[in-house]
């Protein structure tokens, strides 16, 4: 089974007012993609409510770094109150929506993706002596980009939202 080291835990986002919930989206999902990310679309739920919509997005980017290293990102994004809202802007009408806004992320570094290092009892012996003295700098590279890679798209979403604001 593969070994799972978190980088960043259960960090949250945020926001309440007016935004466009599908360029947030977009926005996140761009995001990954350019970076090189491959991902996982866990869950997916979309409720009307008298109160507003309530929307639920599970998704799971990652990237392999190495071959026996992957990055994972866990974003679940939930939308709460969701009204539509017609707003007028530099003269045009444009469809925004009102509500609630919560991300949660969490982001680990995943090795021995292969498991193969599990096998005979030798191999386990070998990939522990490997992970005290030979990959710390390796593994610390990796552990740094995962981290960058959170926090830029953490400060994208903010200034995002923050537009929204003003």
């Amino acid at each position: 089974m593969p070994e799972r080291d978190f980088i960043v835990e259960k960090k949250r986002l945020t926001y309440e007012g007016l935004f466009s919930f599908a360029k947030l989206y977009k926005l996140i999902d761009e995001y990954f993609e350019n970076l090189g990310y491959d991902k996982v679309e866990l869950k997916n739920v979309e409720v009307v409510q008298p109160e507003g919509k309530y929307i639920e997005i599970e998704v799971e980017p990652y990237k392999s770094v190495a071959d026996w290293a992957k990055h994972r990102v866990h974003l679940r994004i939930i939308a709460s109150g969701l009204k539509d809202v017609d707003v007028k802007r530099d003269g045009k009408t444009e469809r925004l929506n009102q509500g609630k806004v919560q991300i949660v992320i969490d982001a680990w570094l995943e090795t021995d993706t292969m498991t193969m290092w599990e096998e005979k009892p030798v191999y386990y012996l070998i990939r522990q002596i490997f992970h005290k003295y030979a990959f710390p700098p390796v593994t610390k590279a990796f552990k740094s980009n995962i981290s960058g890679d959170v926090q830029r798209m953490v400060d994208e979403v903010k200034a995002f939202l923050n537009l929204y604001n003003y």
